[in-house]
């Protein structure tokens, strides 16, 4: 991955004007505020082009809707060879996310590390002579969340952290600082669909645990041997067709009077009662 000084040199090297679009001004050059490079967002067309030359992996492009011409058929065709969610929103929405105040009708957001492969999860585990242990985040929309769950991963010894395409935080600026550095070890894997994928690693041996209120208490579950964690979205839980993958449903036991667990919290609890059940079997 470049350095950062050396992608915001890059940056600075934009494209050739462009022609007028109908309803549309394009300037010859898009003011970019490194600021904004840094964190992961990028506005304007030429700046979003060059992003992508750079190398810069795409994490959600956003378009205004409506808008077609050659330069954002460019664009498009770069992000989705990425894999990145796209979404055509209208004109109102983008001047509320805009920071430059010259989106011209595109914004991309950046992902801030580069995303692992399901194989990376099993090689760490083979490495470290361990059953695969995973963190699997149905929607997690949070990114201090985010952050959080992939910090306890690093600390509780999973392999790696599983989280969606669509509907989810990616890995921007604010996740990496919430990781305090643990995004470095645990690698982050996006997949297009969270419950195709607990039937791929079922079919490696894998068991899944789904967090939710109304299962059984976390000790009386048996989570050791190779299993994936299920942490649902901060309001709505696990998805009904995910939590109907799942082989236990398991709850933390509450004596106070609110009835549920901050996300990257419930998620920590639980995976450390996966450790204790780890150790304890380990003798």
């Amino acid at each position: 991955m470049a350095a950062q000084d050396k992608y915001s040199t890059e940056m600075t090297e934009l494209l050739p004007e462009e022609p007028e679009e109908e309803g549309l001004k394009v300037p010859a050059q898009d003011p970019i505020d490194k600021k904004h490079v840094r964190s992961g967002i990028v506005e304007g067309r030429n700046a979003v082009q060059e992003a992508l030359r750079a190398g810069k992996t795409a994490d959600r492009l956003y378009i205004q809707d409506g808008l077609r011409d050659p330069v954002i058929g460019q664009i498009l065709s770069k992000v989705k060879k990425q894999g990145a969610t796209v979404s055509f929103v209208k004109k109102q929405q983008l001047d509320q996310m805009s920071e430059t105040g010259r989106h011209q009708g595109v914004i991309l957001q950046c992902s801030a590390y580069e995303y692992a492969d399901l194989e990376e999860i099993f090689r760490l585990a083979e490495e470290r002579g361990e059953a695969p242990f995973v963190f699997l985040l149905d929607e997690i929309e949070d990114p201090h969340n985010l952050g959080a769950i992939i910090r306890t991963a690093n600390l509780c010894g999973a392999h790696g952290v599983i989280i969606p395409k669509h509907r989810a935080v990616g890995l921007t600026a604010t996740v990496v600082k919430a990781s305090a550095g643990a995004i470095n070890y645990t690698p982050v894997v996006k997949v297009t669909n969270i419950a195709k994928t607990i039937d791929e690693l079922k079919e490696r041996g894998l068991w899944f645990a789904c967090a939710d209120m109304g299962g059984e208490v976390m000790y009386n579950s048996d989570l050791t041997g190779p299993i994936g964690l299920v942490i649902g979205n901060e309001g709505s839980g696990v998805s009904r067709l995910v939590r109907e993958k799942c082989d236990y449903i398991v709850s933390v036991p509450m004596k106070g009077n609110i009835d549920s667990l901050n996300a990257s919290v419930a998620a920590g609890v639980l995976a450390y009662e996966i450790v204790r059940q780890r150790m304890l079997k380990q003798g």
